[in-house]
């Protein structure tokens, strides 16, 4: 009889223990820290594919959409802190309200926004911006392409990574966009390869967003798939563990 409580007793108390990392991990989840892993390379130079980050929840305060499945459903954003210009934030595309979007926030509430034979304009001052090395980008198979890199700094004294991938009119030269008041301008680092909010994805709410981007965790070059362990080491990109997004 002694063994038989014990067993159960032990059995019952792994449950237990199960249940209650799960809560733990939720709570994490929800309030503090959410990985993301980054699907596109509309972030180039700053994120490429395959990177894996944390982003703080509770940087911007908490909205319906900070918690799993849109729960509980209220509106606006409680301990709101709003975000700054040159921060990575992930949000919620304002079309569907579900998918997730990385992009740099450029424009704040009531900033005039315009993109003029490539260069960003703000508040009808060109942004600054200084030429660097090329950024080359290698496929599996070891070709490589080069493409024009720049450090832009916004207003405010922000610096971070662009690259230019060739001439694209649509994005190079826009029309001016007046950020509406509780919306942000978005936009890729990677100028000519983003859909954001000179297109598609237009002014976003305050309200989506979801949490601002903040240190890598773990990088993989996608050329190992999961059953090739012998792959995993030449695969990962050991060098962007742990570094800060920015």
């Amino acid at each position: 009889m002694f063994s038989e409580k014990k067993k159960s007793g032990g059995f019952g108390e792994t449950i237990r223990t199960v249940i209650y990392a799960v809560l733990i991990a939720v709570v994490v989840r929800t309030v503090a820290f959410e990985p993301f892993n980054i699907p596109s390379g509309s972030m180039i130079p700053s994120l490429l594919i395959g990177d894996y980050l944390f982003v703080s929840k509770y940087s911007y305060g908490y909205s319906r959409y900070s918690f799993p499945f849109g729960m509980p459903p209220f509106d606006g954003r409680v301990l709101a802190d709003e975000p700054q210009r040159g921060d990575v934030a992930v949000f919620k595309f304002p079309r569907d309200n579900k998918t997730d979007y990385i992009k740099r926030v450029v424009g704040l509430p009531g900033d005039r926004i315009q993109m003029q034979a490539g260069r960003l304009v703000i508040n009808g001052e060109v942004v600054p911006r200084e030429r660097i090395e090329d950024y080359v980008e290698r496929d599996p198979l070891g070709n490589t392409r080069r493409f024009a890199q720049y450090i832009e700094t916004l207003p405010g004294g922000t610096q971070h990574r662009i690259i230019e991938m060739g001439d694209d009119r649509m994005s190079d030269d826009t029309r001016e966009f007046v950020v509406p008041d509780g919306h942000y301008f978005m936009m890729g680092d990677n100028r000519d390869n983003s859909d954001d909010s000179r297109g598609n994805v237009g002014f976003v709410p305050f309200e989506n967003f979801v949490g601002r981007a903040e240190v890598l965790f773990f990088s993989t070059d996608g050329t190992a798939r999961i059953w090739e362990l012998w792959k995993w080491p030449g695969s990962i990109r050991w060098s962007r563990f742990f570094d800060a997004v920015g």
